[in-house]
């Protein structure tokens, strides 16, 4: 009798601590997205944005948001190892549109013995043209949907760089829906054709995406992990790729995120890895 005695002022202890941990998160978590959502005009819903498959800008851009994105990522084959590399900036001229323009490398490595000439060349892969615009912001249902277009002028390999310079076209419109359960829970699906124009043949090639992702937002920041399942469809042919990620605030206009990438029906793909440094310059916390 006395050993229950004495252990409930301690059960009650851990409760009341316990109580207010939770109740102390969701206060973070209400006031950081009110911070996000209500400090400016027009409205905005805070969403967690995949890192590998990245929006254009942020759903509900405001004018004058902007941010510089470096890429570096390794991805293993069977036969040989690529190396990826990006540089891309983003921005919002007006309210709800977001531009960017990327510039992606790729580079291989051959492996198990490989002949150099039997693996592709370097290249800087294409000049990338993206426009997305936001045509529905619904704050009370945490709710945001864009279209947007995103243009490639394919450049030819570094061995054959100039003959010619552009190889074909890369067409790509998508839709994407992204929705917050609660505080910390995202949801967000980015889809749509990628059509590619081979201009020496003049023959087109379609494939068909479809990006999930699914992300837990740390109580008050803007640190997240989460999932992204990217999904291709070739005339019958389906891959996945699932890459597990973390996005990290190394300073208050500086985030890292760390991806991994399992494939899931691939033949010739192996495990890869993915790095994106984010910078905001002229954000500031409030």
């Amino acid at each position: 009798m006395n050993i229950k005695k004495s252990m409930m002022p301690i059960l009650v202890l851990v409760l009341s601590t316990y109580a207010f941990a939770q109740t102390t998160n969701a206060k973070k978590d209400s006031l950081y997205i009110q911070q996000i959502e209500d400090h400016k005009e027009p409205d905005k819903v805070l969403h967690a944005e995949p890192l590998y498959i990245d929006l254009i800008r942020d759903l509900g851009a405001r004018k004058g948001e902007k941010e510089w994105n470096i890429g570096l990522g390794l991805t293993d084959n069977l036969k040989f190892d690529s190396y990826e590399a990006l540089i891309e900036y983003e921005w919002a001229p007006i309210d709800r549109l977001g531009l960017e323009v990327e510039l992606p490398f790729t580079l291989y490595s051959p492996v198990n013995g490989t002949a150099n000439d039997s693996i592709p060349s370097n290249q800087l892969n294409s000049l990338k043209i993206a426009a997305q615009w936001s045509f529905l912001v619904n704050e009370a249902m945490a709710t945001s949907m864009a279209v947007g277009y995103i243009h490639e002028l394919e450049l030819s390999d570094f061995r054959n760089f100039g003959k010619p310079l552009i190889k074909g076209n890369s067409y790509n419109p998508f839709l994407i829906v992204a929705k917050r359960w609660g505080n910390n829970f995202h949801s967000l699906i980015y889809t749509g054709p990628m059509i590619g124009h081979d201009f020496s043949s003049n023959g087109f090639h379609t494939t068909y995406d479809i990006n999930t992702s699914f992300h837990y937002m740390i109580s008050g920041t803007r640190n997240f992990i989460g999932v992204e399942f990217n999904k291709t469809i070739d005339k019958g042919d389906f891959d996945m790729t699932m890459r597990p990620q973390m996005r990290l605030g190394i300073a208050d206009n500086l985030l890292i995120g760390i991806v991994a990438g399992v494939p899931v029906s691939r033949e010739n793909e192996r495990l890869s890895s993915f790095i994106r440094l984010i910078w905001e310059p002229g954000h500031k916390k409030h």
